[in-house]
């Protein structure tokens, strides 16, 4: 529970500093933050197999690389256009990858990256290496075309991969009420026998227990698992998102009542840790993200040449 809380911290810490980043024009272009939503990157990638499963994600992806152990200098390098960046600089907030981590993005094209996913668990099965395809999207993809053809294809083949719809009730700004004929995504896999799971995407132990049972499901070979996890962003979809879609007593309610750093924080005092514990974690964790705010901010640009490198892989 401790590692837990650490890493969604970290995750908190990290995504307010690259808020502050781009006020300040540090950051360009687009940048969604994952406040709000730590306990889902956190509880479902701490089930995965190291080395062995596969990851891919939106452009709300800053979250799930930390979660993955990544150091926050080099994603906070990236988020500023730096040459030290996980992308030499060149992806930015929305497009990051690590394919020694097996983090295949960061897509910015809305739904795209669950077809991908559905190539990524195809490999997965056709090397017969044992690993699964974990598939991030959130409530507004759930409407894309493609990600039923893909739900279709994986159940037809069985393919290993667990799609995870990150319902934070308001897709880029229009609530799930108004956008969706069926509200419980859970249960859009059912036209393709995909099993569901609705899960409490603010509780980061429910969501590790959850991701211990549909992992195991993908792993027996019985095809696909399709999660809800009903999560909650607290800041706007995009930095340029000023949210007055919503009032200010709801995102307060969220945070009093559901808020999943808070909610373990608790757990953890009723099991015997302290508060001056908790709060040396928290004041170290500020320290690394000062450090990689500063890493970042000291590092320099990229060269112009690199405008041209990994353009083209050939391959004969």
């Amino acid at each position: 529970m401790l590692d837990f809380y650490e890493q969604m911290l970290l995750i908190r810490r990290f995504e307010e500093r690259a808020g502050q980043l781009y006020g300040l024009g540090l950051i360009g272009g687009f940048c969604h933050l994952y406040i709000g939503q730590e306990a889902v990157a956190v509880g479902l990638q701490s089930a995965l197999t190291e080395g062995l499963d596969s990851v891919i994600t939106g452009y709300r992806d800053h979250g799930h690389m930390l979660a993955y152990g990544i150091d926050p200098k080099v994603i906070m390098a990236e988020l500023t256009g730096r040459q030290a960046g996980i992308s030499k600089g060149k992806g930015g907030s929305m497009h990051m990858f690590s394919t020694e981590h097996r983090f295949y993005g960061g897509h910015g094209i809305v739904g795209a990256q669950v077809a991908l996913g559905g190539g990524l668990a195809l490999a997965h099965q056709y090397r017969d290496d044992g690993g699964l395809c974990l598939a991030y999207f959130g409530d507004g993809a759930a409407n894309q075309g493609q990600v039923y053809e893909t739900f279709n294809m994986a159940s037809l083949w069985k393919l290993p991969i667990v799609f995870v719809i990150e319902n934070n009730q308001y897709a880029m700004g229009t609530a799930v009420s108004r956008s969706s004929a069926e509200t419980e995504f859970y249960r859009r896999g059912t036209a393709f026998r995909i099993p569901g799971m609705k899960v409490n995407g603010m509780d980061v132990l429910e969501v590790r227990q959850s991701a211990e049972i549909a992992f195991a499901h993908v792993r027996a070979g019985k095809g696909p698992v399709l999660m809800e996890l009903s999560t909650y962003r607290y800041r706007g979809h995009s930095m340029s998102d000023p949210a007055k879609y919503r009032t200010r007593e709801e995102v307060q309610d969220i945070r009093e009542q559901r808020d999943p750093i808070e909610g373990l924080k608790k757990t953890l005092l009723e099991n015997g840790k302290s508060e001056d514990e908790l709060k040396d974690i928290d004041k170290r964790i500020r320290a690394v993200v000062s450090e990689a705010a500063d890493f970042a901010e000291n590092s320099p640009e990229p060269a112009l040449s690199e405008l041209h490198t990994d353009v083209l892989v050939e391959s004969y």
